[in-house]
């Protein structure tokens, strides 16, 4: 065999037997966390529109005088420099912010039902949402109705 052949063969078998094992390196920890700590935090309080209300699992409602149908959020945030935790709470915050946006689109003034459907793996609670979190990045993924209240 001739030396380039030989240092490609050598290359190729060193590739093979390091790329398995970058996934032991890679995370992706799922978690549920508190809704209430989040919907508390400053930029939640300055951010959500009062106006249009918010209801996690089966939270009682007032009647609902027109269902617009379910939507589905999907968002992610950098978790650089940034506690789990802390960029948990950001990705919520986002994923509502996109519910509330489409609910004004609709007419509505209220998503309800609202719960976790994280990698589509639907986690409904009242107290709790599903989170998760990487090496990079973290990410809320959220169902909930659209719907006018009386």
């Amino acid at each position: 065999m001739n030396n380039m052949l030989k240092h490609t063969v050598q290359v190729v078998t060193l590739l093979a037997m390091l790329l398995p094992g970058t996934h032991a390196f890679a995370r992706d920890d799922q978690k549920m966390h508190p809704i209430e700590e989040a919907l508390n935090s400053a930029a939640a309080k300055e951010k959500l529109d009062p106006a249009i209300k918010l209801y996690f699992g089966n939270q009682a409602t007032p009647a609902i005088e027109k269902n617009y149908g379910e939507w589905k959020t999907n968002k992610k945030t950098n978790g650089f420099n940034k506690s789990d935790r802390e960029a948990c709470e950001w990705t919520l915050l986002s994923a509502l912010l996109e519910l509330q946006d489409r609910a004004r689109k609709e007419g509505g003034n209220a998503v309800i039902k609202i719960k976790s459907n994280y990698k589509n793996q639907e986690t409904s609670s009242e107290t709790e949402y599903m989170c998760g979190s990487g090496t990079l990045m973290s990410g809320v993924a959220l169902k909930g109705e659209v719907a006018k209240l009386k």
